[in-house]
């Protein structure tokens, strides 16, 4: 099972914010151990949020992208009880979904 998602959902006024953290390396393939030898690359390439059924953010990601990415974004629309799933694969194919109810 890959780390957990972090994630928090708010709406006001009719904006839902969300904020989240998927824990993941990130490691970019360059870095190398202290032996020398190289980590292998291992990234988020995509992620989708959505509100209920709607796509309201999809994100592609590359090596440059630190570890733990933290992404802040609103959409227009949600309601208290409503929810938003996030879901996202990295270039090894390992995904991993998470639910949040807004509050």
């Amino acid at each position: 099972m890959s780390d957990p998602v972090r994630i928090r959902a708010t709406v006001a006024e009719g904006v839902t914010q969300v904020r989240l953290m998927a824990a993941h390396p990130m490691e970019t393939g360059r870095r190398r151990l202290p032996e020398g030898a190289l980590v292998a690359a291992h990234y988020i390439t995509d992620l989708t949020v959505l509100h209920d059924a709607r796509v309201v953010l999809q994100a592609r990601f590359g090596p440059s992208v630190s570890r733990d990415p933290y992404l802040v974004f609103s959409f227009a629309g949600g309601a208290p009880g409503e929810t938003v799933s996030v879901s996202w694969r990295d270039n090894r194919g390992d995904t991993r979904s998470d639910t949040v109810t807004i509050r």
